[in-house]
């Protein structure tokens, strides 16, 4: 089974930051993008940060300049770095990747579980 585990979010005063973490473990032989997407109650999901296999990177508009979107292939895992948070970044926030479990699989889609991030004013 191929699962994502994510860590780092809580509650973080405007202004700080928090580095979120995202292991992918399980049968997998690659892994293509991985990114991170947020979710408001009432709102759609969106993409916050995307990173490709490649290294190339993805942010939403509204981030930029302060969220750092990062990947070590080797273990497997995909980080998110926010800085200078705000109230409007309050969302949980949700991992993906892109993972084929050997050579000859297409790439499927795989979710983590979701981590609260709290900005307080």
């Amino acid at each position: 089974q191929v699962q994502l585990v994510e860590s780092g979010g809580g509650l973080v005063q405007a202004g700080g930051s928090l580095r979120l973490s995202c292991a992918a473990s399980g049968s997998i032989f690659s892994i293509n993008a991985m990114g991170w997407y947020r979710q408001s109650p009432g709102k759609q999901r969106e993409l916050v940060a995307r990173v490709t296999s490649g290294g190339s990177t993805n942010y939403a508009d509204s981030v930029k300049g302060r969220f750092t979107i990062s990947r070590d292939n080797v273990k497997n895992t995909v980080y998110l770095q926010m800085n200078t948070l705000k109230p409007e970044d309050t969302a949980v926030y949700y991992c993906n990747a892109g993972v084929t479990r050997t050579r000859w699989e297409p790439f499927s889609n795989y979710w983590g579980q979701g981590t609260q991030v709290t900005v307080s004013s």
